[in-house]
């Protein structure tokens, strides 16, 4: 009876505690279950006979776990009281302090939460706080922090910039009110005085831009806001073929000179020869987008009868810079040939470019946008625009190459039943995303090609023409061409020199096509103009054209002259689609080497042109076209055509070099034959030589206008000599020893 009672009392307290439910056994005993036996201190009570205490029923659950089961970690017991869960009602009081080593991280665990809690950040600014801040950021503040993206990089790149979007405004203007361009180009360095006395600046200085034309000149109402409005211009909202499409290229040279030097533009413009020429000091107001104008008043007299003139005085780097501006104004002189061009540089002579043609190139049309080349928000915002009644006459006036019929189609793919006004566009979404799909599913003819204005083939090669001419990259001149009798023979002896001078001078083979002869150099020029294609809804044209031969080094990457709409892109080559096109076609077919990814080797500059509504570059700096597969895909065929045309003219002029080397050996050996013979028949050399040279003569030049028809195969038929002891001459030259005499000569 004692023991039971003992039994009885310590189930009734270890129910009180909470520490488990307990359940009758047939000898009246009392059985807890035990809550893990891998808990330290339990395994020791359990091996002791004495009862262990039941985990909760929210302790027990993790237990059935295999990762529980086989976790490393243990926790002691008063560690796992303190956080009882899984209890519903009031929290029983923790149980008494098991004596037990306690396991690692216990401590930690048995930290009051209060003391563990993060305690709430202080406030820093309300919302109305941070809203007193916020303002709007003009065009102009934003480029002035960030005027890297529209090619002010450096000091040396921002003078070509400079240049570069003033020249394009003044071929633009002249080209659309049919003037031949006449452009002058100078350069100031402000540390000489006015009559060039003093040191050139070296690195970073001040220098003076100065770019004057004869264009139609500018009205005196809109003169400050071109030159003092960061986007303003006539050519952003129109699909049109020009040099200039955002509006922020002279704008942004003010800006840029006003930012590193503090100076206005100067700007004089002339409209017409019974009009007063105006001169404007123009400053940008960079938080508001706005022209000031500081000063303005009219000119008594001015040289020009119209046109303009613009004077920026910026921070620039002449001596690394230079190298940019000649190649700049070398490869306008280039793409324009119907222009002129004076260059002006501190203390060098006056370089000019003068006209290929006086013939104005095809005025560039401005098209509607393609349909298929709009996207939804777009057309959203071009109907609610539009004052069209409804969606079919929508599509007719703000669309090209949509007609009554296409627009029928498009409207009934669309669903419409009832009548659609271009307000109900621009206002429903949906209803403009059924239309655009519509669209999209209709088969809509190209857009028109002929507003486009290329260089042309004939034009083209009258521009190389005069770029050869002109260059100073070319080698000098005093350096002749490889000479193929003396780089085949050693040094001659005084007989072969005396012979060599008596011998009367044979002409030259008769020109070749597509061959020029420039500065003493043979070039071979070739241009190929491909037929018009449409990216994006958008057309474009590309042109090729190449020089090969002349002074260019046979050993180096080829020149490749990048342009897009007549101006060059000297920057960024790697980075554009013309580079690509280029590289991935194989010039190996076309018999010059190239290395894996790299532009092919020798001596040859390429001209890649892309002529366009809307040239898709890179950046606003407008360095580099864009990798837009139907562009590559046409350079690459461009190229191809061009590079066929050369693999026929290396062809045929080694075929050319191999029977001029064969008349040169043999005039070698033509006066001591002479000689030989005179002494057989006791007559005098002289009528012999020369009937020998004028054999000489007409056996070559028949060759090499056989060579001439047959060059385009690799091969050609090698005419047999004629003259007595003709053949063993050859034969003898071929073996690199003096010709023997035949029997009939011994005799």
């Amino acid at each position: 009876m004692a023991a039971s009672k003992v039994a009885a009392a310590k189930a009734a307290k270890a129910a009180k505690l909470g520490k488990g439910k307990g359940r009758s056994v047939p000898d009246g005993q009392l059985e807890l279950v035990p809550p893990a036996l891998s808990r330290k201190g339990t395994t020791d009570k359990l091996a002791a006979g004495k009862p262990a205490p039941r985990a909760s029923p929210a302790r027990a659950a993790p237990e059935k776990s295999s990762s529980a089961r086989t976790s490393g970690t243990e926790r002691s017991a008063p560690a796992q009281a303190t956080k009882p869960r899984g209890r519903r009602g009031p929290a029983a009081p923790p149980p008494p302090p098991v004596a037990a080593e306690p396991a690692a991280g216990a401590e930690d665990d048995a930290t009051p939460a209060a003391a563990t809690a993060p305690t709430t950040p202080k406030r820093r600014a309300t919302a109305e706080q941070m809203a007193a801040k916020q303002r709007e950021i003009s065009i102009s503040e934003f480029f002035t922090k960030n005027r890297h993206l529209l090619g002010f990089d450096n000091a040396s790149k921002a003078l070509l910039t400079t240049i570069k979007e003033a020249v394009d405004n003044s071929l633009d203007a002249c080209e659309e009110a049919g003037i031949l361009p006449e452009i002058t180009i100078e350069v100031r360095d402000l540390a000489l005085d006015a009559k060039g006395q003093g040191d050139l600046t070296k690195g970073e200085g001040r220098f003076v831009v100065v770019v004057e034309d004869n264009g139609p000149g500018i009205v005196k109402a809109q003169a400050p806001k071109i030159f003092g409005k960061l986007l303003y211009g006539s050519k952003f909202h129109r699909l049109k073929q020009s040099r200039g499409q955002q509006g922020i290229g002279i704008s942004a040279a003010a800006m840029y000179g006003q930012l590193t030097t503090g100076q206005p533009i100067r700007v004089t413009s002339r409209i017409g020869k019974t009009k007063p020429a105006h001169y404007f000091e123009i400053q940008i107001d960079t938080r508001k987008n706005n022209p000031v104008v500081t000063e303005d008043r009219e000119l008594g007299a001015w040289h020009q009868e119209h046109g303009t003139r613009v004077d920026l005085e910026i921070v620039a780097n002449w001596q690394q810079g230079q190298r940019f501006v000649n190649r700049y104004v070398e490869h306008t002189a280039l793409s324009n040939p119907h222009a002129t061009f004076h260059y002006v540089r501190p203390r060098q002579e006056r370089l000019s470019f003068p006209r290929a043609t006086d013939e104005l190139p095809k005025e560039a049309q401005e098209i509607k946008p393609h349909p298929h080349g709009v996207e939804l928000g777009a057309l959203m915002v071009m109907a609610a625009d539009s004052k069209s009644h409804d969606v079919k006459g929508f599509l007719q006036t703000a669309f090209s190459r949509v007609s009554a019929t296409v627009a029928n189609e498009i409207v009934k793919r669309a669903g419409f039943k009832a009548r659609v006004r271009p307000r109900d566009l621009a206002e429903d979404r949906d209803v403009a995303d059924r239309l655009h799909k519509a669209i999209a599913a209709t088969k809509i003819m190209a857009p028109p090609t002929q507003v486009l204005s290329p260089i042309g083939d004939v034009l083209m090669k009258k521009g190389l023409i005069s770029f050869l001419n002109v260059i100073e990259t070319e080698g000098p001149e005093e350096d002749e061409q490889l000479d193929l009798d003396s780089a085949r023979k050693k040094k001659s002896s005084k007989k072969e020199k005396d012979a060599k001078a008596e011998a009367p001078t044979v002409p030259d083979a008769p020109p070749e096509e597509g061959v020029e002869k420039i500065k003493g150099h043979n070039y071979f020029i070739s241009t190929v103009t491909r037929p018009p294609k449409v990216y994006r809804g958008n057309p474009f044209q590309v042109e090729v054209g190449l020089a090969y031969g002349g002074s260019w080094p046979a050993d180096k990457p080829i020149e490749l002259f990048r342009f897009a709409n007549r101006v060059p892109l000297l920057f960024q080559k790697s980075a554009c689609g013309m580079t690509e096109a280029i590289v991935k076609t194989d010039w190996r077919n076309y018999l010059l080497s190239q290395p894996k990814g790299s532009l092919p080797v020798g001596p040859m500059a390429l001209l890649v042109h892309i002529a366009s509504v809307w040239v898709p570059f890179t950046s606003e700096a407008k360095e580099a076209v864009a990798h837009y597969p139907e562009i590559t895909r046409e350079i690459q065929l461009a190229a191809q055509e061009c590079g066929r045309k050369l693999a026929a003219h290396i062809r045929k002029k080694k075929h050319l070099d191999y029977q001029a080397s064969r008349r040169s050996l043999f005039q070698l050996y033509i006066q001591e034959v002479a000689q030989a013979i005179g002494r057989i028949k006791k007559k005098s050399p002289d009528p012999i030589k020369r009937e020998f040279l004028r054999l000489a003569d007409k056996v070559t030049e028949q060759e090499l206008a056989e060579g001439s028809d047959q060059a385009s195969t690799g091969r050609g038929p090698r005419a047999k000599l004629e003259a007595p002891g003709a053949a063993a001459l050859e034969e003898s030259a071929k073996a690199g020893r003096r010709p023997r005499r035949s029997d009939d000569e011994q005799e």
